[in-house]
């Protein structure tokens, strides 16, 4: 796992994909890895070490979990806040891709590849991509990709689009330099349509950015680059996993060969300022998840998530 940072971890008050605002928070932050040997939890106290300066708390990101587990509970002086638990999905990459295609139902082979072969047909036969790995690639990726990210929902509504800073993409150049990057472009034509980023570290690549033209949402373009990112990934033949990082999605749940029960914990100082965030945080969820309960009800959350997303 990665040592403790002290970071400012934005509470984002979300209604569906519709972000309201965020509150940040300093926290003493460290994340739990694919590749760390961590027994499940089912309950948490805060860790020994002193509160830095400044930090009003802790935060595991990808705690595993035994079970589901309270929301919110107190100990030693801290809030524990669990708002997010989740199947984390995974690749396990050290097998062939013949044996993981072996993982899908003849039904889903089928749709998948009615799929790719409508968007070839779309393109004129050929579908165009194009995999993105070393140092003096990183500038052509990102040039080509913040096309797509400026258009995509993840910019627009999640403040989850691909980076353009300099420094970002310098960071990516040096990473590129040990090869601990692929990226990857979908084409129509010349016109990139999605894209895929992910950052490696110790042989497990980060499903970190993702994103599609939503004027192709009816093509699958996502699927498609999954898909042959996969592939390749498959034939490269020297990592360990593709990790689909936190969250859970059915593409995430498509593309995986494993799932463990997590969640981010979060402790808190009991304090007054600390305890208005937590309550007013977990009751939007909740209105968010009735909300969507409600409109799943009356058959229409499916209209309202693409009005949200694409405005039509």
């Amino acid at each position: 796992m990665t040592g403790w940072q002290l970071r400012d971890i934005p509470f984002k008050f979300q209604l569906s994909d519709l972000t309201l605002f965020s509150v940040p928070v300093p926290l003493q932050v460290r994340a739990m890895r694919l590749v760390d040997e961590a027994a499940p939890s089912g309950s948490f106290e805060p860790p020994t070490r002193e509160l830095v300066n400044g930090s009003q708390g802790f935060v595991v990101r990808g705690q595993p979990l035994q079970d589901e587990v309270r929301v919110l509970s107190r100990t030693s002086g801290f809030y524990c806040y669990v708002p997010s638990q989740y199947q984390h999905c995974y690749i396990d990459l050290r097998q062939s891709f013949e044996d993981y295609q072996k993982k899908f139902s003849s039904k889903t082979r089928s749709t998948i590849n009615r799929k790719i072969k409508k968007y070839a047909e779309h393109c004129g036969g050929t579908i165009p991509w194009k995999t993105y790995k070393t140092a003096d690639q990183m500038r052509e990726f990102f040039r080509l990709a913040r096309i797509v990210s400026k258009s995509s929902y993840q910019e627009r509504l999640l403040d989850a689009g691909l980076p353009d800073s300099e420094d970002f993409i310098r960071e990516a150049e040096a990473l590129a330099a040990e090869d601990r990057v692929r990226a990857y472009l979908l084409f129509d034509g010349e016109r990139p349509v999605s894209y895929l980023f992910c950052p490696v570290s110790d042989g497990v690549l980060s499903y970190s950015y993702v994103g599609y033209d939503p004027q192709y949402m009816d093509k699958s373009v996502g699927l498609v680059l999954q898909w042959f990112a996969v592939q390749e990934l498959f034939g490269e033949g020297c990592f360990r996993y593709f990790d689909f990082t936190e969250g859970q999605s059915d593409h995430k749940r498509l593309f995986s060969t494993h799932q463990r029960h997590c969640g981010n914990v979060y402790m808190l100082r009991r304090n007054v300022r600390n305890a208005a965030i937590i309550y007013s945080h977990m009751y939007v969820d909740r209105f968010s998840v009735w909300l969507g309960t409600t409109l799943d009800r009356l058959g229409v959350k499916a209209k309202v998530k693409r009005l949200l997303r694409f405005g039509r």
